[in-house]
């Protein structure tokens, strides 16, 4: 039996306007999702599919890749994904799914499914790696978006990337002197980035606005001081709640904050960044958000 990692994701900056080729900062999670495949010539042309959520058994499929058939499942519309996704990876290989053989295919996503980091993504480049196919063709004929977390996840490291005119992005070493002083919290809810993404769509938008975006990335990364980088989150938060016309996260749960209160991806759900605090735990607690990760904690 064979395994394949890949680590989940945090964007720390250019949210939606990734998709208009924003130059984009991500870092990869400690945590992410592993994939275990066993290939059996049986001549049978059967996937047996089984989802774990941090080893607890999720979805199982039994899928006939002769017909493209869901023989057996306990969540259908999951199992119908999985079809198209493992329909896709037959279209872009020269050797997966064109055979007769049997495929016992098993993931294990590692974090908890609403916490944003990747679960989709993570699954498109294990699969990719495993098929021996582009991760950004799979993604973008699968699911969509940027693929910012892609590259996340195949490099296995923190990326500067850009979507626009193609993609292209680059390994980066990113470990600011100020990391210890960053913490992460979770919002309790995961946002639905499809529905966002078609929100940010809807809004007219200027290339002056997105180099802007990339201009702030090219700054947040020469940062040597927490100060800056505070200043450099607050006016990127700015920029963003304007242009949606939407409450930034710090003025709707943390108006009392003393210090800057960033977002994660998309807006309204998943993790948000910030820095320490005289009692930053109670704080944050008192306001019911419990899960409070440190920097060493979270990102690999």
């Amino acid at each position: 039996m064979g395994e394949i990692f890949s680590p989940g994701k945090l964007m720390l900056t250019s949210e939606y306007f990734a998709i208009d080729g924003a130059l984009v900062l991500a870092v990869p999670t400690k945590l992410g999702q592993e994939f275990s495949f066993e290939e059996n010539e049986d001549e049978k042309s059967l996937i047996f599919w089984e989802a774990y959520h941090q080893n607890k058994l999720w979805l199982k499929a039994v899928i006939d890749y002769k017909n493209w058939q869901i023989l057996e499942t306990n969540i259908l519309s999951s199992a119908e994904f999985i079809l198209k996704t493992l329909k896709n990876v037959q279209l872009l290989s020269i050797a997966k799914f064109r055979n007769n053989f049997t495929y016992h295919l098993k993931t294990n996503l590692q974090f908890p499914a609403d916490y944003g980091l990747g679960s989709s993504s993570t699954l498109m480049n294990n699969l990719a790696e495993w098929a021996e196919v582009d991760p950004f063709h799979l993604n973008s004929l699968s699911l969509g978006g940027s693929g910012y977390d892609i590259a996340v996840a195949k490099e296995k490291s923190a990326v500067l990337f850009q979507s626009r005119p193609e993609i292209k992005y680059e390994k980066i070493n990113f470990n600011p002197s100020f990391k210890n002083e960053l913490i992460f919290i979770h919002l309790n809810q995961k946002q639905d980035s499809r529905e966002g993404i078609n929100f940010y769509r809807s809004k007219m938008k200027s290339q002056k606005l997105v180099d802007e975006f990339s201009d702030l990335t090219r700054n947040i990364l020469l940062c040597n001081e927490l100060e800056n980088f505070s200043e450099l989150m607050l006016i990127h938060e700015q920029k963003i709640s304007d242009f949606l016309e939407i409450p930034t996260v710090k003025t709707k749960f943390f108006s009392d904050c003393p210090v800057f209160v960033k977002s994660l991806g998309a807006w309204g759900g998943d993790f948000v960044m910030t820095s320490k605090f005289d009692g930053f735990k109670d704080y944050f607690w008192g306001k019911g958000f419990h899960t409070v990760f440190q920097w060493n904690e979270i990102i690999r």
